[in-house]
């Protein structure tokens, strides 16, 4: 694997090669192993209307109105930009935005690969501090626009996070870590997957540097789906499958914070 040819690619350029060039693999786990919990979490604090109405009903209040609208929009999606939007409100509605964060929408991060200082990694959306340092990376699956996965590209995005964070760090005279672990999610359509992808100096530097690192790096995932016989287009437009997706991403958010808060300044 030390021959295949790396070039200097923005993340939204890269593809399955690129996580074998640099020595990559990704693992799906189940729900249980991936959260750490048998239970499915409470959805008591949420409007019963935004998991239980379908994507037609107008019988609702205004902020369910907005949202379905939204997730129409997504569901038949024919702009990039409505799954951006649809993945936006999700977070709000779930609660993401708490006090002294922010959700940005086409945040992008400085991406330096193959020597070249000039890639960019531009994520779709992503959950900041106070102090701009990236928590939460999520990325829309753009394949009826140009046919790119966004599973490489979400990795791409959290290898630039570690070192956009690692400067945000010594900027504010703390000492910079020798790995992070980004929490992030990609969105095909309106069916999300979560992933934990660690970042290490050694895989900064060998992106960096264009080299092949021996050290593996294994990202884990879930994938939200409601059972084998199910239908794996099947998205949130369904409230049964709203509201699994709804039970992950509030599991997500306790996980993700565990691992944001280790590196957050």
């Amino acid at each position: 694997m030390a021959k295949i040819i790396r070039s200097a690619k923005s993340s939204s350029d890269w593809t399955y090669n690129e996580l074998i060039a640099y020595n990559i693999t990704v693992v799906a786990q189940s729900p249980q192993d991936f959260f750490r919990t048998n239970t499915e979490p409470s959805l008591d604090d949420i409007d019963p209307s935004l998991i239980n109405s379908t994507v037609d009903a107008d019988d609702v209040g205004d902020s369910t109105f907005h949202y379905l609208t939204y997730l129409d929009l997504a569901t038949k999606a024919t702009q990039e930009s409505f799954i951006d939007i649809f993945a936006r409100e999700t977070l709000l509605v779930l609660g993401f935005e708490e006090r002294g964060l922010a959700i940005s929408t086409g945040f992008t991060i400085p991406l330096t690969i193959c020597g070249d200082d000039r890639r960019t990694a531009q994520t779709d959306v992503c959950l900041l501090s106070r102090r701009s340092m990236i928590l939460l990376i999520l990325q829309g699956d753009k394949t009826l626009f140009n046919g790119s996965d966004p599973e490489p590209q979400v990795i791409a995005e959290a290898i630039a996070a570690y070192r956009y964070n690692n400067m945000k760090r010594q900027t504010g005279g703390l000492p910079t870590l020798d790995t992070m672990i980004i929490p992030c999610i990609t969105m095909v359509g309106t069916r999300p997957t979560f992933y934990l992808v660690p970042v290490s100096r050694a895989l900064s530097t060998a992106v960096v540097t264009g080299q092949y690192p021996e050290t593996p790096t294994m990202v884990v995932k879930c994938v939200t789906i409601l059972g084998p016989n199910r239908r794996f287009s099947e998205g949130m437009e369904s409230p049964e499958y709203r509201r699994l997706a709804f039970q992950r991403f509030i599991a997500f958010k306790s996980l993700a914070k565990e691992y944001w808060q280790t590196f957050l300044v």
